[in-house]
């Protein structure tokens, strides 16, 4: 079959690889029919997580083409789209609703310390050895283990594009309002006008929000997050000093009552950011995050969904502990959630697709990688068809 396979930083190649075979009794194969690029792919393929070569992408679904003999609730011909985490369904973690802690898909490296290069959380499609080294989605057909937990039947009625975003930018989106406990009339403020950042822009009107406010360093950016969720959009263009102001003036000084990190750890940095980066041997940067710290009103709530690998040095702990900061963070869990979603794209509540800016064959993979990590032509989204 053919696959994007990754070989080293900014190098993805449309390579012919093995087709996949069932492994274990619940499994099954997929041919997958659309599959997209995600910011968090972006980590692998700057280098910023290490990896060694192989299929990526957890953004994906399609038709069931086999089944291993213990899953009873799928046959060959369902179309069905896969939430990014892969858990069991059965452990302490994916019964107490964090799937993206299951103790059994991540056997390799999984632990409980949250370690740099060992210890980590359960496995997830398409994502390094360090999360289980399962080959991802961007391909013509994918094995999906614990196949009778994960994977959801779509209606028929829906076209892929309107539920594809059920496999993880939607539920993540959704998930960093749900953790900001919005139950109404709350200032929400978002980082990053990334898809995740849109969808958490979406999912904070579903919620009730009287207020959604968004931000980022690109305009044509804060652009689309206007034209799709409707929000309000500041530009992040003289420091985060600014920012913040602007985001007290509007929330009666307080600050927002949620803000959230729709960015992680590789946001755009100047030389000294950078600089400063090496000497303490960090990847990356928390300027985003300290962003949100700094704008949420005293006792309000940061979600983080973007990823951070490492430690960093100053954290403001003393300012999370005097402004009495709620933080949360982690994978998001999509198998919690995409139930529910999944009933209010189905009853047109809310709209996905509208942040698609590029639909591409599988072949012109490295292109999309290219565009979509340079912020050039305007994406913000790329969709993957592996049969055009």
């Amino acid at each position: 079959m053919k696959a994007a396979v990754i070989h080293g930083p900014h190098n993805v190649s449309y390579d012919t690889v093995e087709d996949p075979k069932i492994k274990e009794n619940r499994d099954i194969i997929l041919k997958v029919t659309s599959t997209a690029i995600c910011g968090s792919d972006l980590h692998i393929y700057s280098g910023g997580i290490p990896t060694t070569p192989m299929v990526l992408g957890h953004e994906f679904m399609g038709i069931v083409e086999e089944v291993g003999s213990g899953v009873k609730n799928l046959k060959r011909g369902d179309r069905v789209v896969v939430p990014f985490p892969i858990a069991c369904g059965h452990c302490f973690f994916c019964t107490h609703d964090v799937p993206g802690n299951c103790e059994n898909s991540n056997p390799e490296h999984y632990g409980p310390e949250g370690g740099l290069l060992t210890e980590k959380g359960g496995a997830l499609f398409g994502y390094t050895d360090l999360y289980g080294g399962y080959d991802g989605g961007q391909a013509e057909y994918v094995r999906v283990p614990y196949a009778d937990y994960g994977p959801r039947k779509v209606p028929e009625n829906l076209t892929d594009e309107q539920v594809l975003f059920l496999t993880d930018i939607f539920p993540t989106g959704y998930t960093g309002v749900d953790w900001g406990e919005v139950k109404g009339g709350e200032t929400v403020a978002i980082f990053g006008s990334g898809p995740v950042g849109i969808m958490a822009a979406k999912s904070a009107w579903l919620r009730g929000a009287g207020r959604v406010i968004v931000v980022d360093p690109l305009q044509y950016r804060l652009d689309k997050a206007k034209e799709t969720a409707n929000c309000e959009t500041i530009l992040w263009e003289d420091g985060a000093k600014d920012v913040i102001e602007q985001i007290r003036s509007m929330s009666e000084g307080r600050g927002a009552d949620v803000c959230i990190d729709a960015v992680g750890f590789e946001p755009a940095r100047n030389v000294l950011e950078k600089a400063k980066a090496v000497v303490n041997f960090e990847a990356g940067s928390v300027k985003v995050l300290e962003a949100c710290m700094s704008a949420v009103r005293r006792s309000g709530i940061v979600s983080v969904l973007g990823v951070y690998p490492t430690t960093y040095d100053n954290f403001p702990v003393g300012q999370f502990f005097d402004k009495g900061i709620v933080l949360k963070g982690g994978q998001a869990p999509a198998h919690k959630h995409i139930d529910k979603l999944l009933g209010y794209v189905a009853e047109g509540k809310v709209k996905l697709d509208d942040v698609i800016t590029h639909r591409l064959p599988l072949s012109q993979i490295a292109h999309g990688y290219d565009i979509f990590k340079k912020k050039e032509d305007n994406c913000v989204k790329v969709v993957l068809d592996p049969w055009a």
